[in-house]
């Protein structure tokens, strides 16, 4: 009988997301490099140098990667002998942990659940409730998946529940091109295949807490019907052109994860969802002896990176632009800003709409200016 401590779990939670918060997977890295020294397209090319660069940064600097820092999402396995010690239920546990992670006062991240979707909307902050799986299997351990998902990747997630004859490559060929480029690519794809329509989502998701290897699947080959369709996707895929942050080029996702599950005759449920180029994942063991300690990975295995400029490096004064200049701007220009740029997120957007439909002044002025 092994014994978990309260104050264990919480503690390994918290400490996880901060660690993902700043460091990518080696094995993300690795991909991501790869990816740069065999891009031919300029732009985009320069789009994953900025995500290298980015992510060495923040390695150093211990600040997240991303300005969202995401939902939560904890996959637990705990096994059969194990005992907990403490008066929180284990949901509760990992919510605090949770709650610890994103107010930690050394490297504070941005709290983004809202608590009554469709109605007040209120933001609960501390980015707590995540969203807690388990299963309960043999043996003496706690296995914990910690995963921060950007809202932008979820929000292109697809699910379709397919003729038994329909082809999945097919399905997931149409639906990639309608994801743009919201979801911040190259990423990876999680598919869920069979089950019911809620186990084939589970499914994509618990796909993209695998390492990086398609290249090692190519290297040995298929063995199963999944493998084959991982390598055929991994090929199509990156033959859209997509390309890095959507501005076309060689590599759209860097793998293919799927898994699959026996399903009724009658189905074949299908889901796809994305993971970011912000990637944040990791795991850690539970045996009673204390709380997880992750290894920092060691920064020489980032790249040294520099981004490179060209022709297409334009200067622009955010004071002084014209409309006539900014029609002369071609997609994978480099813009240097310098000037007044105003910002606001969706419920600024909705609130400026609102008061233009009722005629009302809005507090300031758009006249000739730039909103991020």
């Amino acid at each position: 009988m092994t014994i978990i401590k309260q104050e264990d779990l919480i503690e390994s939670i918290a400490g996880a997301l901060q660690f993902i918060s700043y460091y990518h997977p080696r094995d993300f890295i690795q991909a991501m490099d790869a990816a740069y020294q065999r891009e031919q397209n300029p732009a985009a090319k320069d789009a994953i140098a900025q995500i290298l660069i980015n992510s060495r940064m923040c390695a150093l600097g211990h600040r997240p990667i991303c300005q969202d820092t995401g939902i939560v999402t904890v996959f637990l396995k705990v096994g059969m002998n194990v005992q907990w010690q403490g008066d929180m239920s284990v949901t509760d546990m990992c919510n605090e942990g949770i709650r610890q992670a994103y107010l930690n006062p050394d490297n504070v991240l941005r709290a983004s659940i809202l608590d009554d979707p469709d109605g007040a909307r209120k933001n609960t902050g501390d980015n707590t409730p995540g969203v807690i799986h388990y299963e309960i299997v043999p043996g003496d351990t706690v296995e914990v998946h910690v995963a921060a998902k950007g809202g932008g990747s979820e929000a292109k997630s697809k699910f379709a529940m397919l003729n038994p004859s329909d082809s999945v490559v097919d399905w997931v060929l149409s639906q990639v091109p309608l994801m743009g480029a919201g979801w911040c690519p190259p990423g990876m794809l999680g598919i869920g295949l069979g089950g019911t329509a809620e186990k084939a989502m589970l499914l994509a998701k618990e796909a993209l807490l695998e390492p990086i290897d398609i290249q090692d699947l190519k290297a040995r080959g298929a063995t199963n019907r999944a493998e084959e369709l991982r390598l055929e996707l991994y090929d199509k895929v990156n033959r859209l052109g997509i390309g890095a942050q959507g501005l076309g080029g060689l590599t759209t996702v860097m793998d293919i994860k799927i898994k699959d599950y026996p399903s009724h005759a009658a189905n074949k449920a299908v889901a796809i969802i994305p993971n970011c180029a912000a990637t944040r994942h990791t795991h850690f063991t539970l045996d009673g002896s204390g709380a997880a300690q992750l290894t920092p990975p060691n920064l020489d295995d980032w790249p040294e990176v520099t981004r490179e400029t060209g022709s297409n490096v334009k200067r622009v004064d955010l004071n002084t632009v014209t409309r006539d200049e900014v029609k002369t701007w071609q997609p994978g220009d480099t813009l240097l800003l310098n000037g007044k740029m105003l910002t606001g997120r969706d419920a600024a957007h909705k609130k400026m709409v609102d008061m233009i439909d009722k005629g009302e002044e809005l507090p300031v002025s758009m006249q000739g200016r730039f909103i991020y």
